[in-house]
């Protein structure tokens, strides 16, 4: 695995970015009124709220997105993201906790690096859920998703 100092990665500048997108999001106001999203658009906002150093499910990302069941239209949604969105596709894995990808394959090698700059733990492509599993409250569902 090729190591870049921390001010020439790829992969640093992109969390550096993602840290400014975050905070780019905590300072503008919920919106008062819903919006008819698409449902793949309902999957990006959700992705997008992932904050760093947390993962969700697939499932998960369904089931916030009122979509229970659609765990593989999740993967399907992240898949075809417009590049521009810039998601955090990273932090969400299976069920299980573990990496969706081929062990050893170029994407899988490239998530497991992200979720671990972001300090996430990462064994053999599998995650603990019960230490960085994304538990949003109530709250910050109702007040943050726009639909």
């Amino acid at each position: 695995m090729a190591s870049f100092p921390k001010d020439k990665s790829p992969l640093y500048r992109y969390l550096e970015k993602d840290k400014q997108d975050e905070q780019d999001l905590a300072s503008h106001q919920p919106q008062a009124q819903a919006v008819d999203l698409s449902p793949m658009a309902k999957i990006w906002h959700i992705v997008a709220m992932i904050p760093q150093g947390k993962i969700s499910s697939y499932g998960k990302i369904a089931d916030y997105a009122g979509l229970p069941g659609r765990a593989r239209y999740v993967s399907k949604a992240l898949k075809s993201a417009p590049e521009h969105l810039s998601l955090p596709w990273h932090r969400v894995l299976n069920s299980q906790g573990k990496i969706s990808f081929e062990k050893n394959s170029v994407s899988f090698q490239e998530q497991m690096e992200l979720l671990r700059i972001e300090g996430i733990t990462v064994n053999c492509g599998k995650v603990s859920l019960s230490e960085y599993q994304w538990r949003p409250d109530l709250v910050t569902l109702v007040m943050a998703m726009p639909f």
